[in-house]
């Protein structure tokens, strides 16, 4: 897999929820901070979304935009008015669709779950707004996916609660795609990174032999880069050095089999590249704070609590 869907597979995004929200006349609704992955498109009429410490911005028809880790944030027509729960009225019973008053403004909005521990991995590499408008080029993919996926919110067919989450998986992958497309790879962080040609080069050699004891100058040779100039883009799209990263990379899929029931933690140690055990520990503490024992012994606590 290349090294998003690789990382998307180890978060386990089990589900995605979405809702259809209709509204018209004066309103604000206030959605509390979430860590997650959040995202809303406006299929008809438009809105303002406020976020702290931000100017607010307009939202037009065929607008998306994602929240990654999620701060509290406002959706209004009217920026002057209090902004109500937004939970009570867009969430409550978890319905598939949330009313205030008629229909001026549609909107299809949800928000990802994750079933890994390692979810932090993908949102602290997002930028936290993307926002992408109706006019970007890869645009017309995303309204095609809102479409269909409005279509089955709107009739209860058989099928409906699959396809719903295939379609809200595809249509995050077609919102980071347009996002990068759009910002280019120099201001799209660690998505841009995946989409360089240097860099997203190297990033699948890791992924790829993530058991290799990889060197900083033998990834830049790969890649046709000096070291120092690989060493210096690597950092500037990917938040980190190479070597920190393969190490972050390393103990996740670390974490993953451990609460997957990992028992041989040598055998453990050797895929992800380590000489021993002992080394193997020595980097998994350094991250985390504790043992790959104690990882794995919380969690089947935890199992057990649950």
């Amino acid at each position: 897999m290349d090294p998003l869907s690789e990382v998307i597979s180890l978060l386990d995004m089990q589900s995605a929820r979405s809702t259809r929200f209709e509204a018209s006349g004066a309103w604000a609704l206030r959605f509390p901070a979430k860590p997650a992955l959040k995202f809303a498109a406006v299929l008809r009429g438009g809105c303002w979304l406020a976020l702290p410490d931000q100017p607010p911005q307009r939202l037009a028809a065929g607008d998306t935009f994602l929240l990654a880790n999620a701060p509290s944030y406002v959706l209004a027509s009217d920026l002057t008015r209090v902004p109500e729960d937004g939970l009570l009225r867009f969430d409550q019973g978890r319905a598939k669709l949330g009313r205030l008053g008629g229909d001026e403004t549609v909107m299809i909005a949800g928000s990802f779950a994750f079933g890994s521990a390692n979810a932090q991995l993908l949102l602290e590499r997002l930028p936290s707004l993307m926002i992408l408008s109706s006019g970007q080029p890869r645009a017309a993919l995303l309204r095609n996916t809102l479409e269909v996926l409005d279509l089955e919110l709107a009739e209860d067919q058989m099928g409906s609660g699959l396809l719903t989450r295939r379609l809200v998986d595809i249509l995050l992958v077609q919102a980071l795609r347009a996002y990068v497309a759009d910002q280019g790879a120099e201001n799209s962080g660690w998505l841009g990174a995946l989409n360089d040609e240097k860099i997203g080069t190297a990033l699948r050699l890791m992924h790829a032999r993530v058991d290799h004891r990889w060197k900083v100058e033998e990834l830049a040779t790969a890649v046709g880069m000096s070291r120092s100039a690989f060493a210096l883009r690597f950092k500037a799209l990917v938040g980190m050095p190479p070597l920190e990263y393969l190490l972050r990379w390393r103990m996740q899929l670390a974490r993953k089999a451990l609460r997957g029931n990992e028992s041989n933690l040598a055998g453990l140690a050797l895929r992800l590249g380590y000489a021993s055990e002992s080394a193997f520990g020595n980097a998994f503490k350094r991250l985390f704070g504790h043992s790959p024992r104690r990882d794995r012994s919380s969690e089947a606590a935890r199992r057990g609590q649950g």
